[in-house]
């Protein structure tokens, strides 16, 4: 019978699975960890974007029944949806759950999908974070598959991070780079979703994504214009999550 890990504290289970799994691969964090007892019920959150197939790839070989969580904003390009199908065809997944916001919620703050023109936090908020939220209530974690090189922000990532002490995310591609997964992607013949060889190395909302030029930041088409570089998920108190052990490195 798994333990109640109410008795627990987060910060105190995160530099636990750290330390305990330090130099450990992608492939034995989530063979292993994902039946550690400090980690507690997991989903992966996965948004069916350029480079989803990896994480979804794996967790498919070592855990099927992991519970996979698609947030559908209802904004999302067609090519995205059809991909989610594909691959949900593709991959021995088990437990794949889409998300939505709250008709009446959504309603009510967006009635004629102009939100974004005015507020992206506030659009971002009610189709994805809300939703994302509540469906994670009922697990203890969640993998995601954010990596180093993304950002500055995700410059010190570890395997594990506290999320304002009441969960833990998992980031078992932390260390790998662009090359990494493109290596994964053409050694295991998976399929590419579709939009990236349209020039879209990063993929979220049709309204707020553009391509990207060589030489741009991969992340740049995102909001672009815009100083914002996060839909609000990887967000704590409206302030990134980051690991306590981050300013110890």
């Amino acid at each position: 019978m798994p333990r109640d890990l109410s008795a627990y504290p987060v910060a105190d289970r995160v530099a636990a699975l750290n330390a305990r799994y330090k130099h450990h691969s992608a492939h034995d964090v989530l063979e292993h960890a994902l039946q550690d007892d400090d980690l507690g019920r997991v989903a992966l959150v996965s948004s069916f974007g350029a480079e989803s197939v990896v994480l979804l790839h794996l967790v498919s070989l070592l855990a099927p029944e992991t519970p996979v969580l698609f947030v559908d904003t209802r904004m999302l390009f067609k090519e995205t949806l059809d991909y989610q199908r594909e691959l949900a065809e593709r991959l021995d997944l088990c437990d794949i759950r889409t998300i939505r916001a709250n008709p009446h919620r959504l309603h009510f703050e967006d009635p004629d999908n102009t939100l974004h023109l005015y507020s992206t936090d506030a659009c971002c908020n009610v189709r994805k974070v809300e939703p994302l939220e509540r469906a994670l209530k009922p697990f203890e974690g969640w993998i995601t598959g954010r990596k180093r090189f993304q950002n500055s922000d995700r410059g010190t990532l570890d395997f594990f991070e506290n999320e304002g002490d009441f969960r833990i995310k998992v980031n078992p591609l932390a260390h790998w780079g662009r090359e990494d997964l493109e290596d994964y992607i053409t050694n295991n013949n998976l399929p590419r979703h579709p939009l990236v060889a349209k020039g879209y190395p990063s993929i979220g909302c049709a309204p707020c994504t553009s391509p990207v030029k060589p030489g741009e930041d991969p992340r740049a088409g995102r909001w672009r214009g815009q100083q914002k570089t996060e839909c609000g998920i990887h967000f704590a108190g409206g302030k990134p999550v980051r690991n306590t052990s981050e300013s110890a490195a």
